[in-house]
């Protein structure tokens, strides 16, 4: 079972708008009440129903949006769930346009996953690159080029001399008489001149000073070839990553059109008849209006002391009055002539609801609502991208970001998966990354006695005129 909003706002101020709220906070505690048991109980509650099968619904919607704008209260719409009937033809055409969303936005994952391939190789390749091209780095130091020199010889060893198979220095020197030294020899010798300083046989020597001196040579082009190598790779990485930004951002259009298109389940209710043409619409509206709290001292409605900007400073959060409207519809939809799209005439039950909440209940409000399943359009996107390629994504950074200071950018551009979610342009902070609960503290007593009671008056009020407003607008008949 889903939490309806109503519930939710009963679980972020139990006390005050759940009917239950003694109980289920004895049994509990504040933090972790499950919203599925509250039982909702606003300030205020009006109720209108308006059944029309020949007229469209759309106006009744939008009528109530436009009234709540002109009165202040910036809807915010919460919720916008529909199911139909599986034998409708309007249950048919949705899921044939569902279908070619998932499709378009499945293929272009596709692309992004081969490309990511081509990342986790590229990577993997720099890492290397990087632990060779440190051994290089070690020669220009004092304590460490000896051991770097040893190290480099014995690459040089076994990937390039040994492809001279009888006549390479292991094999020499492990495999035939008279060679012994030349191995131990080669390893402590630095150049020709060192070689000629050592005390072995002509034929040894020889043969010592054309392998120090191809190896010094090695030496030399093998660091220039693996530094070219080494940003070339990273230029390779760069336009790969850019790759997947781009179909990063191709397939949020889809994936989000494909999860709106999906019908909510409907369970056991009886408005659903798998034969009868017939559409279920829910829609939430919550509208706040931010108490000013100056303007309502001067108007008499606060105590003076409210006047003065220094006791406002004191207060540390905002209280706003709230009105909810849920819109339930039960339709029929019919095809417009001619056209591809649907009207819908029906039912509607409009219920209006009053609140009264600070800043921080809206905060937790919004928490809530983004980890129940109101707020998971993009919930599985995200679990398997930026969950498990967090890692990854440090690395492509550590590679990235080795550009001077002027041309570095910020994690968000290197991110290629920030067009998923809407934050291709944005810059990430540390806040941003660590996403803190919100907690609601105990209420003073200036904000419980003037503030909340102000809020939950202007509230009560504002829900009252949005719904005898509309009522009188439309003649009809309310049921409180």
């Amino acid at each position: 079972m889903v939490a309806t909003i109503p519930q939710i706002i009963g679980k972020v101020n139990p006390l005050l708008y759940a009917e239950n709220g003694k109980e289920i906070l004895k049994k509990y505690g504040s933090e972790d009440i499950p919203a599925e048991e509250v039982k909702p109980k606003p300030l205020a509650e009006h109720t209108l129903v308006y059944d029309s099968s020949s007229e469209t619904l759309e106006p009744v919607y939008f009528f109530v949006l436009d009234l709540m704008n002109s009165s202040g209260y910036s809807p915010e719409k919460l919720i916008d769930n529909f199911t139909s009937s599986s034998g409708s033809g309007y249950f048919a055409e949705l899921g044939q346009r569902m279908t070619i969303m998932q499709q378009q936005g499945t293929k272009i994952l596709g692309d992004v996953n081969t490309v990511l391939r081509s990342v986790l190789n590229i990577l993997y390749d720099l890492k290397d690159f990087k632990i060779r091209l440190q051994t290089y780095d070690d020669l220009k130091s004092k304590e460490r080029a000896e051991g770097a020199v040893l190290s480099l010889k014995q690459i040089w060893l076994d990937k390039v001399d040994i492809l001279k198979q009888n006549s390479s220095v292991k094999a020499m020197a492990l495999g035939q008489a008279g060679f012994q030294t030349l191995l131990d020899a080669f390893l402590v010798a630095k150049d020709e001149k060192d070689a000629e300083k050592i005390d072995l046989n002509d034929r040894v020597k020889r043969i010592l000073k054309t392998r120090i001196q191809e190896f010094n040579i090695w030496l030399k082009e093998s660091e220039k070839e693996l530094r070219k190598r080494f940003e070339l790779e990273k230029s390779y990485l760069k336009s790969q990553v850019s790759s997947l930004k781009i179909y990063s951002r191709w397939a949020r259009p889809y994936l989000i059109a494909a999860q709106e298109l999906e019908m909510s389940e409907r369970g056991r209710k009886p408005e659903l008849v798998k034969a009868f043409n017939t559409l279920f619409l829910e829609l939430t509206l919550l509208g706040k209006s931010k108490l000013k709290l100056k303007e309502s001292a001067i108007a008499g409605e606060l105590p003076k002391e409210f006047q003065k900007d220094g006791f406002l400073k004191s207060f540390k959060r905002d209280y706003f009055s709230c009105v909810l409207v849920e819109f339930k519809f039960r339709g029929i939809p019919q095809r417009a002539t001619q056209q591809s799209h649907y009207v819908f005439g029906g039912r509607s039950e409009i219920s209006f609801k009053s609140y009264a909440l600070n800043s921080e209940e809206i905060s937790k409000l919004n928490e809530e609502l983004e980890q129940s399943d109101l707020g998971d359009v993009l919930k599985l996107i995200e679990g398997a991208t930026t969950e498990s390629l967090a890692s990854l994504q440090e690395d492509i950074n550590s590679f990235l970001d080795e550009e001077p200071e002027e041309k570095q950018k910020s994690k968000d551009d290197l991110n290629p998966f920030m067009a998923l979610f809407g934050g291709y342009d944005k810059k990430e902070t540390k806040k941003s990354k660590e996403k803190v609960k919100t907690k609601i503290k105990p209420e003073s007593w200036l904000e419980k006695n003037h503030l909340r009671e102000l809020a939950k008056g202007k509230s009560i009020l504002a829900t009252f005129t949005l719904f005898d407003v509309y009522k009188k607008a439309h003649g009809m008949p309310s049921y409180t």
